[in-house]
């Protein structure tokens, strides 16, 4: 992260800080004065404007070079010679990544071996690897997913989309079909009879919610023998990069809009409506509106941790200009968690989670969800899994190829309506 960037994220932190404060001196049922109503005012305007700021920085970074910019990035790639190559994991992977399953020594073998849960051990031979025949090299081919590679793999992964960060995340050892019995009793209720007289009858409904998983693949990587072999180069780095970026996106879009039919069904498309805005309300929502989509669910979930709010930044934007009857923001800015006392960013009192995923607000879009996000479950089976491919077709160009594999599925587990959301009007 560059000094300036630093410095803007710092100063913003300080801002939040300071109109957090403001915005809590007076009770909700008290309009604060004018005075200090507008001092809040240009607090959060100039939150806004360094927003911006940050914003044009990191595209320009992203586009000099992967949220990065070109001295960061060849920091990044860059092996420090003094740096310890041999950890564990790393030094596993780069060997690997290298020279295939020949070039790992026994000791990483053991090490990695010894690392591996119970599940992946039943999954892998005695030498911790599947074998997959390769035409180039016949006695090399398979996969290895170091510990610390497939952790710091999932890490990035999640700053592609704020939904894995959100929902509840489960590991199975199988992909087999997991079926969840689901009821809504909700409107069921008992009787008053008379002495001697009978109970009437009332059935209850039953239903069933499947939390399949599908194969997900990064795509392959051809990558050059140069830069592989290259010691300057973090293969490391460049191949988690890479991998997490296409894991997590596509991961991101269907867990958040899937369909349900052979792929997973996202967040938004499990959700129940909440709210319809009035005419007029295409691309805009109102104080009254979240109100209605808050209270839309029932209390019950409205208790549960992790509840919240999930929608675009673009619709972020817009919400941050409503203020309640007594002319108060109903956004409260945050800070970072790494500063002391650092709170995320609120509406109506719960934190919010920024999905680019989400759909902007448009004729009929379901741009705003509200309720408990744990109640969807995202689904693991195993572990990731990398091939490293050395046939013909890679060789003759001077390339090695790799490619990444996982099993994930996702549905919202409910029959309540533990999630609501807020639709647009069609005009």
């Amino acid at each position: 992260m560059s000094t300036k960037l630093q410095q803007l994220r710092e100063r913003r932190n300080a801002k939040a800080q300071e109109a957090q404060a403001l915005n809590n001196k007076y009770p909700a049922d008290q309009r604060m004065p004018k005075g200090e109503a507008d001092q809040l005012d240009g607090i959060l305007n100039e939150i806004e404007a360094i927003d911006a700021e940050i914003q044009r920085m990191e595209r320009a970074a992203q586009l000099a070079g992967d949220n990065m910019g070109q001295n960061e990035l060849r920091d990044r790639h860059t092996v420090d010679p003094n740096r310890q190559e041999n950890r564990d994991g790393n030094a596993a992977l780069r060997a690997y990544l290298g020279g295939g399953l020949m070039a790992l020594t026994d000791e990483q073998r053991r090490t990695m071996l010894a690392r591996q849960n119970d599940d992946i051990r039943q999954a892998m031979n005695l030498n911790g690897v599947r074998n997959a025949m390769s035409t180039g090299v016949p006695t090399e081919g398979g996969y290895t997913t170091a510990p610390e590679y497939y952790a710091s793999l999932e890490a990035a992964m999640r700053a592609y989309g704020g939904i894995f960060s959100a929902v509840d995340t489960i590991r199975t050892g199988t992909g087999t079909a997991m079926n969840f019995p689901t009821t809504d009793a909700t409107t069921e209720e008992g009787e008053i009879v008379g002495e001697g007289g009978p109970a009437t009858g009332q059935d209850t409904a039953f239903g069933n919610i499947a939390l399949s998983v599908y194969r997900y693949s990064s795509k392959k990587i051809a990558l050059p023998w140069e830069l592989i072999q290259d010691s300057f180069i973090d293969i490391e780095g460049y191949i988690n990069e890479l991998l997490a970026m296409r894991l997590g996106r596509i991961g991101s879009k269907h867990l958040t809009n899937g369909t349900g039919t052979n792929q997973p069904k996202g967040i938004v498309t499990a959700a129940t409506l909440g709210k319809a805005g009035a005419t007029g309300s295409t691309t805009s929502v109102g104080y009254d509106d979240l109100v209605d989509t808050e209270h839309s669910v029932d209390p019950i979930y409205r208790g549960m941790p992790g509840v919240g709010w999930m929608f675009h930044d673009n619709t972020l934007k817009a919400v941050r200009k409503i203020k309640d009857g007594n002319g108060r923001p109903i956004f409260v800015p945050g800070y970072e968690a790494g500063t002391p006392g650092g709170a995320p960013d609120s509406l109506m009192g719960k934190p919010i989670v920024i999905n680019q995923d989400m759909p902007t607000m448009a004729a009929n879009a379901k741009s705003i969800l509200y309720g408990a996000f744990k109640k969807y479950k995202r689904r693991l089976v195993m572990d990731l899994t990398i091939f490293r491919m050395t046939d013909s077709a890679f060789t003759l160009n001077g390339q090695v190829g790799f490619v990444a594999f996982n099993r994930q599925g996702g549905n919202l587990i409910d029959a309540g309506g533990a999630v609501k959301y807020f639709q647009n009007s069609a005009t």
